[in-house]
């Protein structure tokens, strides 16, 4: 990588650029970051595994989670007839794949190297946003069907800048300072003696980074652009004029943006075959759309939007003291904390379960969600209105007499999920109990020495530390098909209202029609 750059001045002392790119490899941050960011990346879109994969990343990061969730809420994506959005898997049919991978990726990048210079990188933010989102919409106006690839290269293309915002904040206000009548890419080469592109390039690498991507950050020739030759150059030619667009739209040097858009016209027009009426059209939504989603993922970092474009302002004996019937105790005993219960579950549980059926209900109104994805909706409606630390949906497997974790979230979600095997043939166990009698049961102290003594041990590691559970069978055609298990890691005295009660009876019933 040292080869890419000068790597000193007068033969003895390391360069600016040296330097520069020593104290980013030295972040004792960046491993985690990159590796972070390579897992993202390479979660491929067009399956139910993809959207699985994506939405367990998501729900490993609550900041990242709250993040994915108010985008999905901005006026943009939600009209006022609909509930609010409350699970990843719900905002990922909502804002679509391709858009909740690269708000992931903006926000690693982002929250990942901040530091002293904060503010400058969540500037950065807005203008990564816009260069994806050009990314992805000429590809689509290109006729090209996944525009995943594009959006990706146009989001790093922006890594560069982030990077020395973050590790030289007076070079980069330097190289912002003096671009006011050139090119950004080649004020750095000048300030820091080399562009923010190879900066870039040389972590990526580090990173592992797809080739593909890398090669497509390269620099491009001065002056006007021919058409590319191929899907490479292509991407190479998107990634540059998205970047250009971007800082464009939200440069903070003074100039005349229809000059500015004149300019990139003449030099990308050809290649991407852009006309006049096109940009204007491009630009406008790249700037609308950028500034809801930067401002509603950040809204603290950025000024408020403004104008038309802006976003206004997540045996059945044995069983019967377990069954899941509607608490009648004073729930102000408990002393509620301000959003939820000392257990954590949320004191309106009761809305967010509803959100959920209506979510669930317009998923399977549209026709194009598949068992595993509404698992994973079920799943996440009940973690997040019911406050458990860990989700998990068994399912009889074809061919072995075993119940699997087919799906799972939050605590420690993908492990627990592995672990989780237990067979069709079982015996006085909570969970046989519970689908041999298919009645749904809540333990609200799982401390108790009878519930322990009813739970398997098949499963002891996996109910470690549950303090409070559900358990609620599956049933289909009068046989055990499964069961959905949820825990807390506190005790619940609240225990489940009725309105509770019926709203997780219909949730099951939802996910049981689909299963069928």
């Amino acid at each position: 990588m040292s080869g890419m750059m000068e790597l000193y001045d007068d033969g003895r002392e390391p360069s600016r650029s040296a330097r520069l790119l020593a104290q980013v490899q030295a972040n004792p941050a960046l491993p985690a970051l990159g590796s972070a960011v390579v897992q993202v990346v390479q979660i491929a879109s067009g399956d139910d595994d993809a959207v699985q994969k994506l939405s367990h990343f998501i729900l490993s990061d609550v900041s990242l989670t709250q993040k994915v969730l108010s985008a999905a809420n901005t006026v943009e994506y939600r009209t006022q007839s609909r509930p609010q959005v409350t699970t990843v898997s719900r905002a990922i049919f909502l804002l679509g794949f391709d858009a909740v991978k690269t708000i992931a990726l903006a926000m690693l990048l982002v929250e990942g190297l901040t530091g002293a210079a904060a503010q400058l990188a969540r500037q950065e933010l807005q203008q990564a946003l816009a260069a994806s989102l050009t990314g992805r919409e000429l590809a689509k106006r290109s006729g090209r069907r996944d525009g995943e690839e594009a959006a990706i290269v146009a989001l790093f293309k922006n890594f560069g800048r982030l990077l020395v915002a973050v590790h030289d904040p007076r070079g980069y206000q330097e190289i912002m300072a003096q671009s006011a009548e050139a090119d950004p890419s080649a004020v750095a080469i000048r300030v820091l003696g080399c562009g923010f592109d190879t900066l870039a390039e040389a972590v990526l690498r580090d990173w592992q980074i797809p080739g593909t991507i890398i090669q497509a950050l390269a620099p491009l020739p001065s002056g006007v652009l021919r058409r590319p030759s191929g899907e490479q150059e292509w991407l190479q030619h998107v990634g540059g004029f998205s970047a250009e667009l971007a800082s464009r739209l939200f440069s903070s040097t003074p100039g005349d943006l229809a000059v500015r858009q004149r300019q990139l016209l003449g030099r990308y027009g050809a290649a991407l075959q852009l006309d006049a009426r096109a940009l204007d059209e491009l630009a406008r939504y790249v700037a609308q759309e950028a500034t809801a989603l930067a401002y509603s993922i950040d809204p603290a970092g950025l000024a408020a939007p403004k104008g038309d474009g802006g976003a206004t302002t997540p045996e059945t004996t044995d069983l019967h003291e377990f069954l899941l019937t509607p608490h009648t105790g004073d729930a102000a005993e408990i002393h509620p904390e301000p959003e939820c219960y000392p257990s954590g579950k949320p004191l309106h549980a009761n809305d967010l379960l509803l959100a959920g059926v209506q979510d669930i209900t317009e998923a399977l109104a549209a026709g194009k969600v598949s068992r595993e994805a509404l698992m994973m909706l079920f799943a996440e409606v009940l973690l997040g209105a019911m406050g458990f630390r860990f989700v998990a949906v068994c399912v009889k497997q074809p061919g072995v007499q075993q119940f699997h974790a087919q799906v799972a979230v939050g605590e420690n979600g993908m492990a627990r999920r592995n672990g989780f095997v237990l067979p069709v043939a079982g015996g006085n166990d909570l969970f046989h109990l519970a689908m041999q009698n298919n009645v749904d049961i809540t333990i609200s102290d799982a401390s108790q020495p009878n519930v322990r003594a009813l739970l398997p041990g098949a499963c002891a590691a996996l109910t470690a530390g549950a303090l409070s559970l559900v358990i609620l069978p599956l049933i289909l055609g009068g046989r055990p098909f499964g069961f959905i298990y949820a825990d807390r890691a506190r005790v619940a005295p609240e225990g489940v209202s009725a309105g509770e009660a019926a709203l997780m009876k219909t949730l099951k019933a939802q996910l049981l029609a689909r299963l069928a």
